[in-house]
């Protein structure tokens, strides 16, 4: 038994795209809240939803446990549950029925809920949490478990009053993130994520955050759990977690999740001076910017920690196109990033959008001769999303309908009024990737790498759009 089951709202399989690459995560913000509660002397369980093929299969995990909560608890640091799909929004609304048909007390915390948090206490959940969940939820539990009905006095938290909903003043930001106990790593049935990246990837990889929130504004990114700051853990406190994780899990590789990698002035250097003392081999991948991959000795530190692949938030080749979106950087710091990331064996990989508003043929065609003329390790292609709480939302607000999220990760259905149709978008998407696998597949001909040609034509999709289709929208 356990007072308080953690689940949260991500099923793999209702996530196409995701499901066919087989490279999941474990539920870290769930782990660190759990971890939060555990150590404050309340017993806790977790149904892992990752492989579950319905949210019904949380019955049996309630009639085991037979908690007093339920604690739908989203990973906010994984970019898949920001998305606020509305397959695992109606996932939500079933676990919390199943939850309240048998009299349980239901918390939520995610990004999805926070920006429709009416909806999900319409649907039964006794409180919504917003923002930073951990404290919200440990006074939560203890107030429901101690049979105190009061409430109010408890930041952060949303709950209905005569039908109303109440909004509790927001909590204040963590910090001091090395106070959180580690992640309750124990609670995950790691040999099936291991089993699924080893047949997927042939190596295992977990997930890390190091940070919260990210202080840049780009006008687009919805930040709805850790805001416009930057809090970090010490290099020394991540060092201890990744020793713990190597020593019980055998990990192979690390994927830090933070919305920004390293950001304070000497810490990726401390970083990679304290996993050399300790020994600990592996390769990660981050996520940051091209302007800030420019500070310091900043890709030279990376490289020495065993960085592998750095994702950056390159949008657009089109400097026009950047500036709309408050993005800060400059195509040229992209350009000088990419090669120094090259320069020091670091595989240089782009986040790529089209369809902001403006964007006109021009500036689709910047973007694809910034990706062929620099020709990353890989690239991820999606379409402008409007989220509640950016500025982006607000300025388009007036034309979406009521469908304003996407079903799955890979839905790329434009739902404000773009220069063009979501179908182009759609067609301009598997285009970028046939062209770019296959002028990969070239590169690996001319090196003699066979197996690494074969791999990338194998990643080819098969409907395009072709040259032709696109110059008529010229």
């Amino acid at each position: 038994m356990a007072q308080v089951l953690f689940t949260h709202s991500y099923f793999l399989r209702f996530d196409p795209k995701q499901w066919r690459a087989q490279q999941p995560f474990p539920p870290l913000a769930t782990l660190f809240a759990a971890s939060k509660l555990r150590s404050e002397d309340i017993s806790v369980a977790l149904f892992d939803t990752m492989f579950s093929e319905s949210a019904n299969e949380i019955s049996a995990a309630l009639d085991e446990h037979e908690p007093q909560i339920l604690a739908i608890y989203d990973d906010g640091f994984n970019y898949l549950t920001k998305m606020c799909l509305t397959n695992m929004r109606e996932a939500a609304f079933e676990m919390i029925q199943i939850a309240k048909e048998r009299g349980m007390k239901v918390l939520v915390s995610s990004s999805d809920s926070t920006d429709h948090s009416i909806d999900y206490l319409n649907k039964g959940a006794d409180f919504v949490i917003s923002g930073e969940g951990e404290q919200t939820l440990l006074e939560a539990a203890r107030a429901i478990l101690s049979s105190n009905n009061d409430f109010s006095a408890i930041d952060g938290l949303r709950y209905l009053v005569n039908g109303q909903e109440q909004r509790n003043k927001p909590r204040a930001n963590l910090k001091e993130l090395d106070t959180l106990p580690l992640p309750a790593w124990d609670l995950v049935q790691m040999d099936e994520y291991r089993d699924r990246w080893m047949k997927s990837s042939g190596y295992f990889s977990l997930n890390m955050g190091t940070t919260r929130g990210c202080p840049f504004k780009c006008n687009w990114c919805a930040k709805p759990i850790y805001g416009n700051r930057y809090n970090s853990r010490s290099p020394e406190n991540v060092v201890k977690e990744l020793k713990m994780l190597k020593e019980n899990y055998a990990f192979d590789h690390i994927w830090f999740c933070d919305d920004i990698f390293g950001l304070k002035p000497g810490w990726v250097s401390t970083f990679a001076d304290l996993v050399h003392a300790e020994g600990i081999s592996f390769k990660f991948k981050i996520q940051s910017r091209a302007d800030l991959l420019l500070q310091e000795d900043n890709v030279a530190a990376l490289a020495r920690a065993g960085a592998d692949e750095i994702w950056i938030g390159a949008e657009s080749g089109s400097q026009k196109i950047l500036d709309a979106m408050d993005k800060g950087t400059m195509v040229e710091q992209i350009e000088e990033a990419t090669r120094m990331m090259k320069s020091h064996g670091i595989k240089p990989c782009f986040f790529l959008q089209f369809g902001y508003p403006g964007e006109t043929m021009a500036d689709i065609k910047a973007t694809l001769d910034m990706v062929f003329t620099l020709m990353p390790h890989d690239i991820g292609v999606s379409v402008s999303y409007p989220l509640p709480g950016t500025k982006f939302y607000e300025d388009v607000k007036s034309q979406l309908t009521e469908k304003q999220n996407w079903t799955d990760s890979d839905e790329l259905l434009v739902m404000f009024e773009s220069t063009y149709p979501s179908e182009f978008y759609k067609k301009l998407q598997r285009y970028l990737h046939h062209e770019f696998r296959k002028q990969q597949a070239i590169e690996g001909l001319k090196q003699g790498d066979l197996k690494k040609a074969g791999a990338l034509l194998y990643r080819i999709p098969q409907t395009i759009l072709s040259k032709a289709q696109i110059a008529k929208y010229d």
